[in-house]
């Protein structure tokens, strides 16, 4: 690939994760939302709707210890969007779910990366799909290694 080609793909990289974060920070902190953050919100996808989740799977979903999740978790369980419960078979465990306004607060944020995922996917055929997912594939391999020289 072509030098130029190269910077501006990560230029175009760059810009574009700049952009998420504002777009997103824009569009699911409003005004029913606005005492949480972004990073609440993403706290919250973590919890998911399903069945309650343990501290310990939430923060390695995060990427956090979970000392760090356990201050993020005490203000979202003031304001009412958790509930964290112990396990009866095991007191060191600690379950969370969504409350009734952890839930639409959830799917809000899920509302807008669907239309994000849409407005990628528009013009794109099968075959370009597949290979985007196999870029952004090599992207998260990249990050997730945590190896710079690659």
């Amino acid at each position: 690939m072509a030098q130029n080609r190269k910077r501006s793909l990560n230029e175009l990289l760059v810009n574009l994760f700049n952009h998420v974060m504002d777009m997103e920070g824009e569009a699911v902190i409003t005004e029913e939302f606005k005492d949480i953050t972004n990073n609440d919100m993403h706290i919250i996808e973590a919890i998911g709707i399903e069945a309650p989740r343990n501290m310990s799977v939430i923060a390695q979903k995060l990427h956090v210890t979970v000392s760090t999740l356990t201050i993020n978790m005490n203000g979202l369980e003031k304001k009412g969007y958790i509930c964290r419960e112990r396990s009866q078979k095991d007191k060191r465990v600690v379950y969370v779910t969504l409350t009734d306004n952890g839930r639409k607060a959830f799917y809000h944020h899920r509302d807008f990366h669907k239309k994000m995922i849409k407005a990628i996917v528009k013009d794109l055929n099968e075959q370009e799909m597949e290979i985007l997912y196999r870029c952004l594939e090599n992207l998260s391999s990249f990050f997730e290694s945590g190896k710079q020289d690659q």
